[in-house]
């Protein structure tokens, strides 16, 4: 379990590290991403006494955050 959330934690981080262009206005693509990463926190900070289910929710919002990152930079290379 510590191993999972050590390999969650890294690679979030490594998500969190990818800048976003901004080459046109997307203010609710940020602001999801905002969210994302908020909850992502808090979860982060949860009582790990879940049954895996907190684990598995951090990995959801790391997908999450990966596809709203994919959004922004594909709406900046099609405005």
């Amino acid at each position: 379990m510590q191993k999972i959330i050590a390999t969650l934690t890294l690679g979030s981080a490594l998500i969190a590290g990818l800048p976003l262009a901004s080459a046109a206005p997307q203010p609710h693509m940020h602001e999801a991403l905002r969210a994302l990463m908020a909850a992502r926190q808090q979860l982060q900070v949860a009582s790990p006494n879940k049954g895996g289910w907190r684990v598995h929710a951090i990995a959801q919002i790391d997908q999450a955050i990966a596809s709203v990152k994919a959004g922004v930079r594909y709406g900046n290379q099609h405005p």
